[in-house]
């Protein structure tokens, strides 16, 4: 199937979501901070087909790598 003119002709990712049904608790995947539900102001970055969150002060802490797309083990 064709993609429409100027669209990304890559399947979208399909990877899933953590605060699904009974998934109740996130927790950051650099210090280990817990939190109920998913934080809005924290960084959510998929590696190796993987959602990874990220706190506040770790995301503020690795800006320039996150921004850079390196994956975490790099930080």
């Amino acid at each position: 199937m064709p993609s429409p003119p100027g669209g990304d002709p890559r399947p979208p990712e399909q990877t899933p979501h953590p605060a699904q049904q009974g998934a109740d608790v996130v927790v950051c995947s650099r210090c280990g901070k817990v939190s109920e539900g998913t934080p809005l102001t924290w960084t959510c970055s998929v590696e190796n087909g993987r959602r990874q969150y990220f706190c506040d002060d770790c995301a503020r802490a690795n800006l320039r790598a996150i921004e850079g797309r390196l994956d975490s083990p790099w930080w």
